[in-house]
């Protein structure tokens, strides 16, 4: 973890006397004598990315680097294993909605997680709104169809779609609140959404998912209502008051980990492997049929194609959350964050 490889919302970046100049031949030389390829994903990564990801970055009510708001507060620290992975992101007013936010929190691991998680930050929230822009649309049309054709169209739901529902609905979480119907446009938005930021990674042109992926935990709150999605093992919990009005942890999320008997299950249907190295025996992985690697600790991410046919999916578990008068706040955190997080809350 740590400070996010990005410029800041509000931050213009103007050369400085030690940064060096572009080569005629494509190529920018640092004063240290350092060379980069300008088309490359290397320079687009240190230099704030492409010209549409530095005009989002300007998006009024965008927050993806530390700092708070009004509704929100974000923080990112750097830890002791090199690049900092980690991205997140608040959006005000999302979808042009006034009462709508989205937060999201992406944990990237591999050679390029750093990239992936990047990437997945700034391109799913934009998918995720044209889709429920879409889908809402959609749906006006398809009420003035006739029942018959309504039943015609159910009957032939395609067979990917139905392998998402699917997995989708299959959570562990006790008690699970009911997604409302007029939410159900949302839900079919972030299934659809996960699945095109999945394959735009696939088939990027400079960032290397092969063996690099990102989890992500997203929340919608839309008034009084919380939509979540997670893929991979970053979480959302919610504090609120017990009965004696002390401040209690609620997981609103399952970790989708290998050892999980639906996520296990998948996996060697799949024909991948599930186990846990001697020297760590609680963290089990996924492997490759015939080799030991990649050796990933989650059952579930963005990216990491290497895995994809071989049970790894990046279809999200989605829940829904109506909030009460004895829920404080929600935190979206990655997986070792998330753990101090509930050890200090239980331990109050």
């Amino acid at each position: 973890m740590g400070a996010c490889y990005s410029t800041t919302g509000n931050t213009r970046r103007h050369k400085k006397q030690d940064e060096g100049d572009e080569d005629d031949d494509g190529w920018w030389k640092s004063k240290r004598g350092s060379k980069i390829n300008r088309t490359s994903a290397d320079f687009k990564f240190v230099f704030g990315g492409s010209v549409e990801e530095r005009l989002l970055h300007h998006v009024p009510g965008r927050l993806f680097g530390n700092g708070s708001c009004s509704i929100a507060s974000l923080h990112t620290q750097q830890g002791k294993k090199g690049t900092n992975q980690d991205a997140m992101i608040v959006w005000e007013k999302f979808n042009s909605n006034s009462d709508a936010v989205f937060c999201g929190v992406f944990d990237g691991h591999g050679p390029y997680g750093h990239m992936v998680a990047k990437k997945v930050r700034d391109s799913l929230p934009v998918l995720l709104s044209t889709q429920w822009m879409d889908t809402n649309t959609n749906i006006t049309n398809t009420n003035q169809i006739s029942d018959n054709e309504n039943m015609n169209t159910n009957e032939s739901i395609p067979e990917e779609e139905l392998f998402e529902e699917y997995w989708c609905e299959q959570s562990d979480v006790e008690e699970k609140e009911t997604i409302p119907e007029k939410y159900l446009p949302l839900k079919k938005s972030i299934l659809k959404s996960f699945k095109l930021i999945d394959k735009e990674l696939k088939n990027h042109p400079s960032i290397d998912c092969f063996c690099s992926g990102t989890t992500a935990v997203t929340m919608i709150k839309q008034g009084q209502d919380l939509v979540i999605g997670n893929v991979g093992d970053s979480r959302a919990v919610l504090a609120t008051r017990d009965e004696h009005n002390s401040l209690v942890p609620v997981q609103l999320t399952v970790d989708l980990k290998p050892n999980l008997p639906r996520e296990a299950a998948r996996i060697h249907q799949f024909k991948g492997r599930v186990f846990a190295l001697q020297d760590e025996p609680d963290v089990s992985r996924v492997w490759l049929p015939n080799s030991d690697s990649p050796g990933l600790a989650m059952a579930r991410a963005f990216g990491d194609f290497c895995l994809k046919d071989f049970g790894l999916i990046s279809v999200p578990d989605i829940f829904y959350h109506r909030i009460t008068e004895r829920d404080e706040f929600v935190i979206l955190a990655t997986d070792g964050v998330s753990s101090l997080i509930f050890f200090s809350l239980t331990s109050q």
